[in-house]
């Protein structure tokens, strides 16, 4: 039979508590003390439960990370780099997928990550005011990858000004009927980049003195066979775009089917621009926007533990994207170009 903690402080003749105290490391035991718990520890051969000693500390030893949509591409790359910094530093991770607006609203009344974890990581959310007051009731850091908030540690990118990169290359190829694959900024869930990208292919139109024609805009919900389905309308309208700047990579991959199914050649007949640098994105010659997915994840979680150790001011965080271009705008760029 396995011994237990309370053996090994009958034979140390100390209390349960010091034995805790010192398998933990903590200062406030004597060296001698703690020489002579170790030794009775050896000689049971005793090994600390990990849960215990997360309930000796107060310590859940997790961090929760609540994803709107837990299946696509990019929330797949923060959940793994986020556990492996977590995993690292001896952490678990405690994911909740919102999945649709019921979701959301019964995660933040219900705040099932109360007294089970250390910190909580909110993903691609904007948050409603409502939403920050139930999260500052837990008293924990908070930190927030793709958004801000004041109070919280955050981790982004610029989606206005990398968007406006994206139209501003097809701009320069001479391009002036542009059209947008994107996301529902209607969606109750308050999916940030929809909205900020929208935002940052408007303002580039206006900055280049073209009129913004909502005709040009089409939905492709972040999917291949969105995509597919919104360059299908784009193609059928009287005049169709020379352009096209979907808001992912995935929704580009089908904007290119449908133009290539219509007989029509990409980019010389439509040029097509995507949005993330999939890891696909150089096999299909996708010109794209790369933003550094894993390395949000990184950092966000990297902050979130450093506040657990040494309390710190909340940061906000804002990382570079860059202009990765290839055959589907510029032809010469292609991957596949014979040299």
């Amino acid at each position: 039979m396995a011994a237990s903690i309370e053996d090994v402080a009958k034979l140390a003749g100390v209390s349960i508590a010091t034995v805790s105290r010192s398998l933990r490391g903590l200062p406030d035991v004597a060296a001698t003390t703690r020489d002579k718990v170790l030794a009775a520890a050896r000689e049971l051969d005793y090994v600390a439960s990990p849960f215990a000693a997360r309930l000796a500390s107060g310590r859940s030893s997790t961090v929760g990370i609540v994803v709107p949509f837990v299946h696509r591409w990019f929330f797949a790359e923060v959940l793994g780099a986020v556990e492996a910094v977590l995993s690292q530093a001896g952490y678990d991770l405690l994911l909740h997928n919102l999945g649709s607006s019921e979701g959301r609203e019964r995660f933040f009344t219900v705040l099932p990550v109360r007294k089970r974890v250390d910190a909580v990581i909110i993903v691609s959310l904007a948050l409603t005011e409502d939403e920050v007051e139930a999260l500052n009731t837990l008293e924990l850091p908070i930190g927030m990858l793709g958004a801000a908030h004041p109070g919280f540690f955050s981790v982004r990118i610029d989606d206005v000004t990398a968007a406006k990169q994206a139209v501003n290359h097809l701009l320069s190829l001479g391009h002036t009927r542009i059209a947008l694959i994107g996301g529902d900024t209607d969606d109750p869930m308050r999916f940030t980049p929809p909205h900020h990208r929208l935002t940052g292919y408007e303002q580039a139109l206006r900055a280049a003195d073209l009129t913004v024609d909502h005709s040009l805009e089409r939905l492709g919900y972040f999917t291949v066979e969105g995509g597919e389905a919104a360059m299908l309308e784009l193609l059928g309208l009287p005049e169709r775009p020379t352009a096209v700047f979907a808001e992912s990579d995935e929704m580009a991959y089908g904007a290119m089917r449908a133009i290539r199914r219509a007989g029509l050649r990409v980019p010389e007949d439509i040029g097509v621009i995507g949005f993330d640098d999939h890891s696909t994105a150089a096999l299909l010659d996708l010109t794209t926007i790369r933003q550094p997915v894993a390395e949000q994840g990184v950092r966000i979680a990297a902050a979130l533990l450093a506040s657990l150790h040494d309390p710190i001011e909340p940061t906000d965080l804002v990382l570079d994207t860059e202009l990765v271009i290839r055959g589907s705008t510029v032809k010469a760029a292609s991957v596949y170009a014979e040299s």
